[in-house]
């Protein structure tokens, strides 16, 4: 994953961006993401080669504008793989995650428990808000997972039926153009996934 970040990850941030707020519109307040509300920050997950690129450019740029507060975030991510490497079902000299049937199901129950190293435990808020991985992006609204289920965020549209939920559908990337630059990015050798961790730990 050492591709730096492709120029139309600005035009897929757009697009998502953009489809968040028309979702959030729709969803008025039952859709309660508020700064401080931490519950989509506990617990690993995958990103994609892409998802590392934005956080590395978002990471130097931090580093320009607060080198303390990217210290901090560095040191976190430090500590959170010192405590989770022994687990980890993937390549620990790569930092990739193993993609085999048993390591897939190894990373279901993977630091569960563990904060995103880019939360900033005294505010509540990300460190690198804007450069954040899709995952964190659509995490909130009803969002359509691969199986065809409508995934939504535990703490958000209480008191909502089913069809309420539905209407409020957000389509994140409706044309696949994640898709189209991951592809890109593993023609020129960025291949796998990894954690949020991982690649800001070094």
């Amino acid at each position: 994953m050492s591709c730096g970040r492709p120029a139309r990850d600005s035009e897929l941030i757009q697009i998502v961006d953009s489809a968040l707020a028309h979702a959030a519109r729709k969803a008025g307040e039952w859709l309660v993401c508020r700064p401080g509300c931490t519950q989509c920050c506990i617990g690993a997950f995958a990103i994609n080669a892409l998802d590392a690129a934005r956080l590395r450019t978002g990471f130097s740029e931090l580093e320009q504008s607060d080198a303390r507060r990217a210290r901090r975030v560095r040191t976190r991510a430090q500590a959170y793989l010192q405590r989770v490497s022994a687990e980890f079902p993937g390549d620990p000299q790569t930092g990739m995650l193993y993609e085999s049937d048993e390591a897939q199901a190894q990373f279901e129950s993977f630091a569960n428990d563990e904060v995103c190293p880019v939360l900033d435990p005294e505010t509540g808020t990300c460190d690198l808000y804007a450069f954040r991985p899709m995952t964190c992006r659509v995490f909130g609204p009803p969002v359509r997972n691969d199986d065809g289920s409508l995934g939504v965020c535990e703490l958000c549209f209480h008191g909502a039926g089913d069809k309420q939920i539905a209407a409020c559908e957000m389509h994140p990337d409706p044309d696949g153009l994640e898709d189209e630059i991951v592809a890109e990015m593993s023609d020129q050798g960025a291949r796998g996934r990894t954690i949020v961790a991982l690649v800001l730990a070094k």
